[in-house]
């Protein structure tokens, strides 16, 4: 466990520091190729856990220590220790053994290794009282920033408390069922015949109790299933494709909502992106779908005069950079890395891209505007402020009853997303 720790304490450091942890975790996996899949499992569940609830566990170590500690490192340490002390199963005493020994691999200081072990000792004599301070600020009580809690309770002041608790959880593992080579059916049938229950969220997703490995899904390697949120999948369907349609997916990697699509209906896709390196894992996806599309582009979906041949599109996926605010129980990093700020940021860019795509749609074509976050900056304010500049344009009612004003809050069962149908006339 200690090499386990150590690991996870440079992670948590890199994060934290301004990196993304889907992106430090893999470049971990590279360096550390000997790690066996129980070491991986372990090292993913500190890192995800300090970020899912460092509010939390930051106040309570700030409690504890009383005067700022120095060394970053014997810091994040301490924070995985509390991490395994309050959700995982092991023995208190192990974890604590185990972290004292940690804390000598990182620093040759006596004075450290006990102050690790006092802290550690004094939050098990004070776990109930220390809990219950560490909640006096909101920050600890809900483990996200300030200003995003405050956000979020001045644009949902109804489900504010809702969404920041289903941002906590752990991410559900939903299924996409490839209804050109089975049924919903017949793979849910499938995945009982192998030991897996699952249960339908709605008519096109498939919601496993219990997450498991790719490889082990039924069918995974022949196409017949993919892995994408359930919330994600509203997407193809809202679109409303035909066979013989003209489709661009901009901002398409890695592919979950383009081979959606491709499994609708028989169309002629453009597929773009800007980053070569997720647009392979558009083409992987597709090879494994056995599908294809009519063109895979790298370029900026706001610059139409780098890439587009002037052929109108009849139907646009737009779903666009944003946030990511939607998303956090996936990414628990994210509320940590965000600054509000970014909110314009992701707003101008959102607003440029809109405008360059609605000029390759066809007359009587419509655009879907995504995202999946929960700000009203990237969502419904960006959507009035178009329709302000575009006299050609107009919302269109959405099929899905349940996404009210296009807006899909994150709960137990999916991420939140926004979705907005634009019909050019």
């Amino acid at each position: 466990m200690i090499k386990t720790q150590l690991i996870a304490v440079s992670i948590v450091n890199k994060v934290l520091s301004g990196s993304s942890l889907t992106g430090v975790l893999n470049e971990c996996w590279q360096r550390h190729s000997t790690l066996s899949s129980q070491q991986k499992g372990a090292i993913q569940d500190f890192s995800y856990g300090v970020l899912r609830f460092y509010g939390q566990l930051n106040e309570i170590l700030e409690i504890l220590l009383r005067k700022s500690l120095q060394d970053k490192k014997i810091y994040y340490l301490l924070l995985i220790s509390l991490y395994q002390l309050l959700y995982s199963k092991l023995p208190a005493y192990t974890v604590v053994n185990q972290t004292v020994s940690a804390s000598r691999k990182l620093v040759n200081d006596k004075k450290i290794h006990g102050l690790v072990n006092a802290v550690l000792r004094n939050f098990l004599r004070q776990k109930n009282i220390l809990l219950i301070n560490a909640t006096k600020k909101e920050v600890g009580f809900y483990s996200h920033p300030q200003w995003w809690i405050d956000k979020l309770r001045s644009q949902h002041p109804q489900h504010f408390q809702i969404i920041l608790n289903a941002d906590n959880k752990r991410p559900p593992m939903a299924l996409r069922v490839n209804q050109r080579k089975i049924s919903i059916t017949a793979y849910q049938q499938l995945l009982s015949e192998n030991g897996m229950e699952s249960q339908l969220a709605w008519p096109y997703a498939l919601l496993l109790k219990k997450p498991v490995s790719v490889e082990k899904l039924p069918g995974f390697n022949k196409g017949l299933v993919s892995v994408q949120d359930a919330g994600a999948q509203f997407a193809a369907p809202l679109l409303g494709v035909r066979h013989g349609m003209r489709v661009l997916d901009a901002c398409a990697a890695p592919g979950g909502k383009s081979t959606h699509l491709l499994e609708l209906a028989d169309i002629s896709l453009t597929i773009l992106d800007n980053d070569k390196t997720r647009l392979a894992q558009v083409e992987q996806n597709l090879g494994r779908l056995q599908m294809s599309a009519h063109r895979i582009i790298c370029a900026d979906a706001a610059d139409p005069d780098a890439w587009w041949d002037g052929k109108f599109f009849d139907r646009i996926l737009a779903d666009v950079p944003c946030s990511a605010s939607g998303v956090v129980c996936r990414h628990p990093d994210i509320k940590w890395l965000r600054r509000e700020s970014d909110l314009q940021k992701f707003a101008i860019q959102q607003q440029a891209i809109l405008h360059a795509l609605w000029q390759m749609l066809a007359r009587n074509g419509k655009l879907l505007y995504v995202t999946c976050s929960v700000f009203i900056e990237e969502n419904k304010l960006q959507i009035d402020q178009f329709l302000k500049l575009h006299s050609d344009a107009r919302i269109e009612p959405l099929s899905e009853s349940m996404l009210q004003e296009g807006q899909l809050l994150p709960d137990s069962e999916h991420d939140g997303f926004f979705y907005t149908l634009l019909h050019k006339f």
